[in-house]
């Protein structure tokens, strides 16, 4: 476990400096452009990354209960660091790659789905090349299909519904099977249709309507 706890910290390590790398390539057009996070734009997405080690507990708990919720914590320390330049942000990030985050409850997976997730809510609006690690993607639809998803997958978005990653032969969950790419699975998991083109299977409408209320 220990082995594995040490190969998550490196992989999203690793994370950290490429999303540093690609921040700092990008103009102020492509950083105000809308991520696939709703909300954020591409800066937004990256201070968020920073803003989940830098900000400390205390003050994340904090401002959560003066907004009297989590997830408005998130998106205003998020906004609140995104005030600074990109440079500081993608500094930051890098100078603290190495930094270890472990979540009381939700473990090392979750900020290893964060970051791959909020990778691809910066490249695939971008229409740059979003290929994370097949197995990484893997660990995050563990975590991500598992009983602590916090602020990605809400109750019910999988009732009913089966995962296959066919380029990985592994498979989440229990219904009507939805298959693809890992990396599609865990985007269309977190909420973002974006990769849907890339999956099929009888479960597809299910997560569809799901993901795309009203818009069927």
């Amino acid at each position: 476990m220990r082995v594995q706890r040490e190969q998550v910290f490196a992989a999203v390590a690793d994370e950290r400096r490429q999303v540093a790398t690609l921040i700092d390539r990008l103009d102020d057009a492509q950083l105000a452009a809308p991520s696939l996070c709703a909300g954020w734009d591409i800066k937004t997405v990256a201070a968020h990354l920073v803003s989940v080690f830098a900000d400390s507990f205390w003050v994340f708990m904090g401002m959560a209960l003066r907004r009297g919720s989590m997830a408005r914590a998130i998106d205003e320390l998020a906004r609140r660091r995104a005030r600074l330049p990109a440079t500081d942000i993608s500094a930051t990030l890098r100078g603290c790659a190495d930094h270890p985050l472990s979540p009381p409850l939700f473990g090392p997976l979750d900020p290893l789905a964060d970051i791959l997730v909020h990778s691809g809510d910066i490249r695939i609006p971008l229409s740059l090349p979003f290929e994370p690690d097949r197995g990484l993607a893997a660990l995050a639809l563990d975590f991500l299909t598992g009983p602590w998803p916090f602020g990605f997958v809400p109750l019910g978005r999988l009732r009913g519904i089966s995962l296959y990653a066919n380029d990985i032969d592994r498979a989440w969950g229990r219904g009507m099977e939805v298959r693809g790419p890992a990396p599609a699975l865990m985007m269309a998991v977190s909420g973002r249709p974006a990769l849907l083109h890339l999956l099929d299977g009888p479960g597809l409408p299910l997560l569809r309507r799901r993901l795309l209320p009203g818009k069927q």
